[in-house]
C-alpha cells in the first residue's frame, strides 16, 4: 500500500475522535458503551451488565472474573465509524483500585465522556478522574445517566457538578420530568424534544429513528401532554437561558467548560445526543509531547507510544498485546518500526484493532488510532515506537504503591508458572512485582486490595498457578535515581553506593528500576536527610525522565 499523501494524511487525521469513557463504578459507563456502539452500527444487539449470569454479556467486559462481578477491571478499546468520522473509544475500569490503568488511558486520548449516576451526583472516584483530566486539560463532555429513576433535581445537580468540579457547565439537553415521571429531554441546540420511551438492546431503523421528535422548546401540545413537568422544566430553562455562560469551543477543548447531557442509557435514551456531540466537539488528535521535542500528528514519519499492555486475550495462544496509540504519520503493515527504549526493530504483520476481545488485521492506521501488537516481551508501557528517530514520549504514570503483599506458590512445582505469570501481570501493569535485592520471594504493590483478588485469579486461570497472598510488612515505595552534575558515570556510582547501602529494603521492579521499600513515613523523611544526592520519586514518570536523560547522555 502506497504511503498516504499529505492531502489524505491529513483528511484521516481529522476525521479522528479518540475518547475515554469514564465515572465512579456504577453509574453507567459500561452500558453507555454498548449504546454508543449500537447507536452507530458497530454491534446490533447488546450485552446486559445486570444479567451477569447469562450468556451475555457488555462486550466492552471480556475477563471472566469481570464477567463473574459484573464490574470492569481492565480498559478495553473499541474502534467504530459514524458520520464519517473514525471513533477510537476506550472503555475504562471505574473501580477506584484501577486507577492506574485508567490514568495511562486518559494519556492516549484527546477527551473524555464523563458519566454521572443522576441519583448521587459527584462522587469520589469522579473527583480524581476528573483532577487527571484537568492536569492535563483534556475536553470532557458530561452524561447525566439514569434520569428514568427518582434521582436529584438537574438544577441541584448542575450546581454540584460545577462546584465539585471546578467547571463551567452548558447544558445542550434538558430533562422533563424524572422517575416514572420522566417523559424525554429537550435538545437546546437543535430547540427539539426526544420523547422518551424504554429501550431495548436492538436499535430499530438507524440509531434514534424510532424516538418520537417533536419540534420546538415551547410547543403548544407539551403543557398539554407532559403537564407540571413540562411547566418546571420550561422555567429552568429559562433560568438557564438567562443565567448559563454561552458554549465556546475553545474553553471546551481547553478542559474550562463542559457540555451537559441527560439520558437513560439502559433504555437508548439520550445517547444519540451525545454521539453527535463527540463528532461534532470533541479536536481531532492534537501533538504529542517527547522529551526531544514536540511531534505534530500529521508529520509524515510513524511515531506511536505504548500505553498499555494486556496479557491473555486469547487465552489459546497466551499472547500479549500492546496497546499503541498512534501519535503522527501513517501505520502500514509490515513496515520497520524502532523501539526507542531498547533500539531493536520490529516488523509485525499481525497488528490488530479492536471490538473489544474480537480483533481484525489491520492495514494502515493514522493518528489516533489505537492499534494491537502482540509480542512476547518486547514491548513495555511507555515504549516510544518510530520509524527511526530516537524520540521518547512522556506522560505515562505509574504510582508508587499504597498496599504491599508477598506472593508464594501453594505448589512449589508451579514456581515457574507463578514467575512467568507474574513478570506478565507486572509488564501490564494490572500489578507492581518487584524482586528484592536480596532473598528470592516476589512482593507485589497495589494501589487497592481487589487488585490482588484479580491478579490471584488470573493466576489461578490463565496460569495454571494457585498462589498463597500473604501479608507484607511494607508500607511506603519509592523510585530512586541520582541525576549529578558531574555526569552519568557520577549519578550511576552513588547511586550504586546506594543500593548496596541498602540492599535489605531495595527491589527492581518490571522495568529493572531500584525501588526502596520502607515500613513507615518517618524511615523516608531519614533516608532523605541522610542520602542528599538521592532522589525519591513517588511517581515512576519522573524516574523515567532521568533514566532516559542518562541514556540520552
Amino acid at each position: 500500500m502506497p504511503a498516504a499523501t499529505p492531502e489524505r494524511l491529513a483528511a484521516e487525521v481529522q476525521r479522528r475522535r479518540t475518547f475515554a469513557i469514564i465515572s465512579h463504578p456504577d453509574a453507567g459507563k459500561t452500558t453507555l458503551t454498548e449504546k454508543l456502539l449500537l447507536f452507530s452500527g458497530a454491534i446490533q444487539i447488546a450485552g446486559s451488565v445486570k444479567a451477569r449470569k447469562a450468556t451475555r454479556h457488555a462486550t466492552s467486559d471480556w475477563m471472566d472474573i469481570e464477567k463473574q462481578r459484573g464490574i470492569s477491571v481492565a480498559s478495553s478499546v473499541m474502534q467504530m465509524e459514524y458520520r464519517g468520522c473514525v471513533i477510537n473509544l476506550l472503555d475504562t475500569p471505574g473501580h477506584q483500585d484501577f486507577s492506574e490503568d485508567t490514568y495511562r488511558v486518559l494519556t492516549a486520548v484527546d477527551a473524555a465522556l464523563m458519566v454521572i449516576d443522576a441519583a448521587n451526583g459527584v462522587e469520589p472516584q469522579t473527583r480524581r478522574l476528573l483532577q487527571v483530566c484537568r492536569a492535563r486539560n483534556t475536553p470532557i463532555l458530561t452524561f447525566v445517566n439514569k434520569m428514568d429513576r427518582e434521582v436529584k433535581d438537574p438544577l441541584v445537580l448542575m450546581d454540584e457538578i460545577e462546584r465539585e468540579l471546578g467547571m463551567e457547565i452548558v447544558p445542550f439537553t434538558w430533562p422533563v420530568g424524572m422517575g416514572k415521571a420522566f417523559h424525554g429531554v429537550m435538545d437546546l441546540r437543535e430547540q427539539r424534544m426526544r420523547v422518551f420511551s424504554p429501550g431495548e438492546d436492538r436499535v430499530k431503523n438507524g440509531a434514534g429513528a424510532g424516538d418520537e421528535v417533536l419540534q420546538g422548546l415551547d410547543n403548544a401540545a407539551y403543557a398539554e401532554r407532559f403537564g407540571m413537568q413540562y411547566e418546571q422544566a420550561k422555567s429552568e430553562i429559562a433560568l438557564l437561558t438567562d443565567a448559563a455562560p454561552p458554549f465556546a469551543m475553545d474553553d471546551f477543548r481547553a478542559g474550562r467548560q463542559t457540555p451537559m447531557f441527560f439520558g437513560s442509557a439502559v433504555n437508548n435514551f439520550g445517547v444519540q445526543e451525545v454521539l453527535d456531540a463527540l463528532v461534532d466537539l470533541a479536536p481531532p488528535p492534537g501533538a504529542k509531547t517527547a522529551l526531544q521535542r514536540q511531534v505534530q500528528p500529521m508529520e509524515p514519519k510513524f511515531t506511536g507510544v505504548v500505553f498499555k499492555i494486556q496479557a491473555n486475550m486469547d487465552p489459546a495462544h497466551r499472547d500479549r498485546i500492546a496497546f499503541l496509540r498512534v501519535a503522527s504519520g501513517q501505520f502500514e503493515r509490515g513496515m520497520r518500526m524502532k523501539v526507542s527504549r531498547s533500539g531493536k526493530e520490529l516488523r509485525p504483520n499481525t497488528v490488530v484493532t479492536f471490538m473489544s476481545q474480537r480483533r481484525e488485521l489491520l492495514d494502515e492506521a493514522f493518528a489516533g488510532d489505537i492499534i494491537g501488537i502482540p509480542n512476547h516481551g518486547v514491548l513495555q508501557l511507555g515504549d516510544t515506537l518510530s520509524e527511526g528517530e530516537n524520540l521518547q514520549f512522556t506522560g505515562l504514570p505509574f504510582f508508587a504503591p499504597e498496599m504491599f503483599r508477598s506472593v508464594e506458590v501453594a505448589d512449589p512445582l508451579r514456581t515457574k508458572q507463578l514467575r512467568a505469570g507474574l513478570t506478565q501481570l507486572g509488564e501490564e501493569g494490572a500489578i507492581q512485582v518487584f524482586r528484592p535485592v536480596t532473598g528470592s520471594v516476589l512482593l507485589l504493590g497495589a494501589v487497592g486490595q481487589l487488585q490482588f483478588e484479580v491478579v490471584a485469579h488470573r493466576l489461578e486461570h490463565e496460569y495454571g498457578c494457585k498462589a498463597r497472598i500473604l501479608p507484607a510488612r511494607y508500607n511506603v515505595a519509592r523510585w530512586v535515581t541520582c541525576d549529578l552534575p558531574e555526569g552519568a558515570v557520577a549519578s550511576e556510582r552513588e547511586l550504586q553506593r546506594f543500593i548496596d547501602g541498602n540492599a535489605h529494603r531495595v527491589a527492581l521492579d518490571a522495568v529493572d528500576a531500584p525501588t526502596v521499600l520502607l515500613e513507615y513515613a518517618g524511615e523516608l523523611r531519614a533516608m532523605q536527610e541522610n542520602w542528599p544526592k538521592i532522589k525519591f520519586h513517588a511517581l515512576r514518570e519522573h524516574a523515567g525522565l532521568v533514566f532516559q536523560k542518562q541514556l540520552a547522555g
